[in-house]
């Protein structure tokens, strides 16, 4: 690994340009071979795959298309890009598929002059470049973990790795969650990964520039989910593990430089996809959603699964520690958080807004997506953690499920009041409506990036062109 990382090529902005070298041949096709043994002995075909149908089905590129139909008029204070990124697979997995298997597209409407333009790419990560090799589905699904055919396939992908079939060099992620801009780089991401740069060009094209791992110090995954302090510029993020130490903490500068990372101790392997951050402290969330191979073995469980008997800890860090001595944990009763809205400081309290789940369910197996969609029980949350008394509390601020939420990034880290709208009778005239080409899967994070000069995007916040009191609505064709 040491020799094949000195070999790897580099932007002048030190971005790793991504040129995996996986190998066809005899060994190849006997891998393929065994592995479709395997799936026509203990995989069932009749089996639905919910997120491979519908509006979740797949979609192919789409070069830039200039011009859109507008009714009404763009404001041109709206230049810039709306970008969304999302899962789409490349190709038909051989067995089964799990939402969170898609390969990364970005979706993206370029608004210039009171003009709309529409593109969708994929992310060029080294996974899709590899199957894009092979012309077919080559490396281990999430939504195949379970059971004894979970460990099966997970051996697939081991030995293709060993074999050299696969070169897992430069990771195996999807760049399919998020999206996050930083030291002038848009940044794509997915928490099994490192992030991926990409380039808006003039036209509003998307061109994935190569992966970043901060001067060879990134030597683990990057969340999804890093926050950018809109005061200071830095970008604070984690990663977390299958192996000790579970979760890394991390600091950059707004200069782009990564800090030492910070090992934070918990018990077992967890998923972590978001923390949070205020002025003066990081927040992590020690959840009860673990990483446990052997259950799903023995047991045909989902690779990950939820413990209903362990209470929720919540750690909160002095951002800039080098250690983990001064974290304080706090509980919090049962549950599991995959998306916090923000977090400030008031006195000796930290305050923390989120979206709690009861009970969540990661395996898609079973029940169709409509079903697991009205079973939903994630609802808005406050959580109080007082550092001088050490007691953690909870309310909650809404019965109807709420995720995916976003505030105004100029107040990340800090206090904004909330309005709560609604949706229904905003405004019955929209300011503009543009009609999309062509058909746009569901997604997951979005968000907008102001244009500079030869087709840079910068950071410039959402505050200030929401402040203008300009409204987009976008109609896509379903």
């Amino acid at each position: 690994m040491g020799q094949k990382e000195k070999e790897m090529e580099r932007t002048d902005a030190g971005v790793v340009v991504v040129k995996p070298k996986p190998k066809k041949g005899v060994t190849s096709k006997a891998i393929d071979w065994l592995e479709c043994s395997f799936v026509k002995m203990m995989h069932d075909p009749k089996k639905p795959l919910h997120y491979l149908s519908g509006n979740f089905a797949p979609v192919d590129e789409t070069p830039p298309l200039a011009d859109l139909p507008v009714e009404g008029h763009l404001p041109e204070c709206l230049n810039g890009e709306f970008v969304r990124v999302g899962p789409n697979p490349k190709f038909a997995p051989v067995a089964g598929y799990h939402w969170f298997d898609g390969d990364g597209m970005i979706h993206g409407m370029r608004i210039k002059d009171g003009k709309a333009t529409y593109v969708s790419r994929f992310v060029k990560t080294s996974r899709i470049k590899q199957e894009e090799f092979y012309g077919g589905s080559k490396f281990m699904k999430i939504g195949d973990l379970k059971g004894m055919f979970g460990l099966i396939m997970v051996y697939m992908q081991l030995l293709r790795t060993k074999l050299k079939v696969l070169d897992v060099s430069y990771g195996y992620g999807t760049a399919n969650t998020a999206l996050i801009y930083h030291h002038g780089k848009l940044l794509a991401l997915n928490e099994a990964d490192k992030p991926y740069a990409i380039k808006v060009l003039e036209d509003g094209d998307l061109q994935t520039i190569g992966m970043l791992d901060y001067d060879k110090r990134l030597g683990h995954s990057f969340t999804a989910h890093p926050k950018v302090d809109p005061v200071t510029g830095e970008m604070f993020t984690f990663g977390y593990s299958q192996e000790q130490p579970y979760i890394t903490y991390r600091v950059i500068s707004k200069e782009g430089v990564m800090e030492d990372p910070v090992p934070i101790t918990v018990a077992d392997p967890i998923m972590m996809h978001d923390f949070a951050i205020t002025e003066n402290y990081a927040i992590f969330m020690d959840l009860p959603l673990y990483f446990r191979p052997k259950e799903m073995v023995k047991e045909k469980k989902f690779v990950f699964s939820f413990d209903s008997t362990k209470k929720s800890r919540f750690g909160i860090l002095p951002r800039y520690a080098k250690n983990e001595l001064l974290i304080r944990w706090f509980e919090l009763p049962n549950c599991f958080i995959f998306h916090n809205a923000n977090a400030w400081e008031e006195g000796d309290e930290v305050v923390l807004i989120t979206c709690r789940h009861e009970k969540p369910d990661l395996d898609t197996s079973n029940g169709s997506v409509k079903e697991k969609v009205n079973n939903l029980t994630d609802e808005l949350y406050e959580m109080r953690f007082n550092l001088k008394n050490g007691l953690a509390s909870q309310k909650r601020l809404s019965v109807s499920a709420v995720d995916f939420p976003r505030v105004n990034e100029s107040y990340t880290g800090r206090k904004s009041a909330v309005n709560v709208i609604d949706a229904k009778t905003m405004s019955p005239d929209p300011v503009a409506v543009v009609e999309l080409p062509t058909r746009v899967p569901y997604g997951f994070h979005a968000f907008f990036v102001t244009e500079l000069n030869e087709g840079k995007v910068d950071s410039e916040s959402v505050s200030e062109k929401a402040s203008e009191r300009s409204y987009i609505r976008c109609s896509y064709q379903l």
